[in-house]
């Protein structure tokens, strides 16, 4: 199977060199800037009157393909100097009262009229940076791939600004070149697209066609020409950071300050170098945490702003969870007799942290991580004869990435990752490689992707090393109304990446295929319809039993008023054999699921309005007596002014005698429960917008859920179970929870902000006094010994090098 696989690759590697060709694109020449420009959104400098204009946009969506209304057209010129190119914007408005303005934080797509510019330096249609700003001010930016889309993450410190006339807007864009990555040459040639998003009528237009018709962004942009001989200032920025905490709880109150500097180095015009040294993320978003029932770890979302930004390279081949790094501890300390923690770290402490990314003229990509993270003691005490100790369960251990990626052909791509982990003394080290491959036929209408990875772990003490592998291969048809695909997934029993990455299951195979449909065009009826059919197999590659069978139909649709409706349902009509939920030794132990079905729908009301509601119901019969689930969410929202808005989000979901895993009993029996579970969510998200710079934002998060179990069951050899009345142990679980941050923000210079955060959070884990109560469950919450206050205060200053040296 390994060979196949490889000549396999080897094949497909082989037919993505062939030639490329693409229907001609539109051209604009830039011109040389010797005077100064002021980013006033005027456009009255002299340059501006003889510069070329690209005009005649085109509509992407909702009427892909249809011209620019003349009341609404789009001028756009751009020129440069040795800092920067600049950008500026006539967006002609025959209603100029109607722009839709709404004020929010920067990277949030609020209720606003858009322009955006996409560039890409390398022109290879690959990737690009894009550089939005709203009708309002306040700007985005981001990083496309056609492999993970717009990423937010990535933050670029450029400079606009936004006038508001009577025949429409205008916008005045400087990109320094330290926000663009791009060759050597003396004569650089661009990718180049603009686009404009109209918010109150849903209509969003490019300069170059983006035809729906191919399921790839970037390869459709025009060309920018006429940058030459470009002397380029040197890319070093430092910020410098101090912050300042004040930990309120019932026993003390302390206080801390922090400090510490961020680099960020151009090596050349194509690589950056970025370092953080003593981090501090004291002020990132907090977790949403959930009382978790299955065989797995909760999967996080990274916030911390270093492993956020600009990780295209290193998210390839998905061997990379950044959440590792800082994490918690490998390993966890051994309690003797009458012993206690005093002190159990849940996460380890980060040192320092550098990454050098970048890529040739040649279209190679190379980026390189490494992280360094300290030791982690774990403090115990004996209760009966008083003394101390510390127990290692952390060493200090070295995270490292490296990413060759080469692309080719203007959409295809080969690469090669390697993460490692490496701690010292006698703790785990662990490797994983991987070769992953993303091929396109000339016209982008046909795909070929799939990687090979290997992973070697090196266990001290009793534990055996081991060696595993995972190889993929799937093939899709990417263009035109009727779109399909099918692909393979194997994966060994040893593959193991989670030392650096994430991973849930193994010694599987499957196979899956899909098949969907859309309008490219709006009809009567509908601005857009897309229906989706998947089908999914799964089996344990030792025993050839089906793991899983699932088949699933969504219809997703926007009408004439961009309202959007969604309806599906997913099946699983076979019983499978689940080996994970067991948790035994090995995973050999398997529990048989029943068959069940899973209908929903989803409602989405144009945000346009200033109230706008998503609703989403579904419910799931399985195949048991009395076994159900209901589920439901509602977001109602609410947009009082241009600066003002609040919403709110409430999730309901009850599970009638589920089954699950509970414990081992004293002789090693596999113990499930037949429970009821209920979870509550409530959210509130607010945000006042004082100006484009200046925000006030309210994030509000109560969770509360329980898991009642009715009886008890023994796992029998053959996946069933059967009743067990001996077994007594109290096993229901319960997870009470409240955040709440309130945070100012102002941008006070380009790069440079100060940050205030009031953030207040509690756990609470009710025993003996449990209550199904909601009210009373939430006012525990607010017991004294439960909340957690904390107020921070953090400022970062934006420095050029460049502005110093002068």
């Amino acid at each position: 199977m390994h060979k196949l696989s490889l000549n396999l690759c080897f094949i497909f590697l082989l037919i993505g060199f062939f030639g490329f060709s693409q229907t001609p694109k539109k051209t604009l020449h830039t011109k040389f800037c010797a005077e100064k420009i002021a980013i006033d959104g005027k456009l009255t400098e002299p340059i501006w009157a003889n510069a070329e204009i690209a005009t005649n946009f085109t509509m992407t969506s909702p009427d892909n393909g249809k011209p620019e209304s003349k009341d609404r057209k789009t001028e756009v010129k751009v020129v440069y100097d040795n800092d920067a190119i600049y950008i500026g914007a006539i967006l002609y408005d025959n209603e100029p009262t109607k722009i839709r303005k709404e004020l929010t934080s920067r990277d949030d797509w609020a209720t606003a009229d858009m322009f955006a510019v996409f560039l890409n330096g390398y022109n290879d249609s690959q990737q690009e940076s894009r550089f939005i700003v709203s009708a309002a001010g306040v700007q985005l930016d981001c990083i496309y791939t056609s492999t993970n889309g717009e990423d937010y993450s990535w933050n670029a410190i450029w400079d606009s600004h936004v006038e508001i006339t009577s025949y429409g807007w205008v916008v005045e864009m400087k990109i320094p070149y330290a926000a663009v990555r791009f060759s050597s040459d003396k004569k650089q040639t661009w990718g180049l697209n603009f686009f404009r998003d109209v918010s109150r009528d849903r209509q969003q237009f490019s300069w170059n066609l983006i035809d729906n018709k191919i399921n790839n962004e970037s390869v459709q942009a025009g060309i920018l020409d006429g940058i030459e001989n470009i002397e380029t200032p040197t890319r070093l920025f430092l910020i410098p950071y101090a912050s300042y905490y004040v930990n309120s709880t019932k026993e003390q109150t302390t206080g801390k300050l922090k400090g510490g500097l961020d680099i960020k180095y151009g090596i050349n015009d194509a690589f950056t170098l970025d370092a953080i040294m003593v981090p501090d993320f004291g002020q990132t978003a907090y977790d949403n945490i959930v009382l978790n029932l299955s065989p797995f770890e909760q999967q996080f979302s990274e916030n911390r702003p270093f492993f956020t930004e600009g990780t295209d390279l290193f998210s390839k081949g998905n061997i990379f969870y950044s959440r590792r790094i800082g994490g918690g501890p490998s390993t966890y300390a051994n309690l003797g007799t009458d012993e206690i923690f005093t002190k159990n770290p849940a996460t380890v402490n980060l040192l320092n942290a550098l990454k050098i990314s970048g890529r040739t003229k040649s279209g190679l990509g190379i980026g390189v991580l490494n992280a360094v993270t300290d030791k982690t003691f774990a403090e115990i005490k004996n209760t009966a004869t008083g003394a101390e100790r510390k127990e290692l369960v952390e060493p200090l251990a070295n995270y490292n990435v490296l990413v060759l990626n080469q692309r080719f052909r203007k959409n295809s791509s080969v690469s090669l990752v390697n993460t490692n982990v490496t701690r010292n003394g006698e703790f785990r080290d662990a490797n994983v490689s991987a070769l992953v491959f993303d091929l396109n036929t000339t016209k982008n209408t046909f795909n070929v992707s799939g990687d090979y990875k290997y992973s070697y772990v090196n266990d001290f003490g009793t534990s055996e090393n081991k060696k595993g592998h995972e190889m993929s291969l799937n093939l899709a048809e990417t263009s035109g109304k009727f779109r399909y695909s099918i692909g393979s997934e194997f994966y060994s029993k040893d593959y193991d990446p989670n030392d650096l990455g994430i991973n849930y299951q193994t010694h599987y195979h499957n196979i899956y295929t899909n098949q969907s449909y859309r309008i490219l065009n709006p009809t009567k009826r509908f601005n857009s319809f897309y229906f989706n059919l998947n089908e999914y197999v799964e089996f344990d590659n030792r025993t050839d039993r089906l793991q899983n069978a699932n088949f699933s139909l969504d219809i997703n649709t926007t009408n004439k008023k961009n309202d959007y409706y969604g309806i599906g349902f997913s099946l699983r009509p076979l019983k499978t054999s689940d080996f994970y939920e067991p948790r035994s030794d090995f995973e050999m132990k398997y529990v048989v699921q029943p068959e069940f079905i899973n209908p929903w729908f989803y409602l989405s009301t144009n945000y346009n309005r200033k109230f706008a509601l998503d609703f989403n119901p579904s419910f799931s019969i399985i195949n048991e007596k009395n076994r159900y689930n209901l589920n439901a969410s509602i977001t109602p929202r609410y947009r009082f002014s241009d600066k003002f808005s609040l919403s709110y989000s409430f999730s309901y979901n009850y599970q009638n005698n589920n089954v699950g895993w509970v414990a081992f009993d004293d002789s090693s029996n596999t113990i499930f429960a037949r429970r009821n579970r209920t979870t509550y969510s409530n959210a509130l998200q607010g945000k006042y917008s004082i100006n484009n710079v200046m925000n006030f934002n309210l994030s509000v998060r109560h969770y509360w859920s329980y898991a009642l179990n009715n009886k008890f069951m023994t796992l029998q050899e053959n996946g069933t179970l059967t009743d067990n009345t001996t077994y007594t142990t109290n096993q229901d679980r319960y997870y009470n929870s409240w955040n709440l941050d309130l945070s100012y923000s102002w941008w006070f210079a380009p790069g440079s902000q100060i940050s205030v955060l009031y953030r207040n959070s509690s756990s609470y884990y009710p025993d003996a006094d449990f209550s199904q109560d909601y009210g009373q469950n939430f006012k525990n919450l607010f017991r004294a010994d439960s909340l957690n206050n904390v107020l921070s205060i953090s400022v970062r200053y934006f420095i050029d090098y460049n502005r110093i040296k002068h």
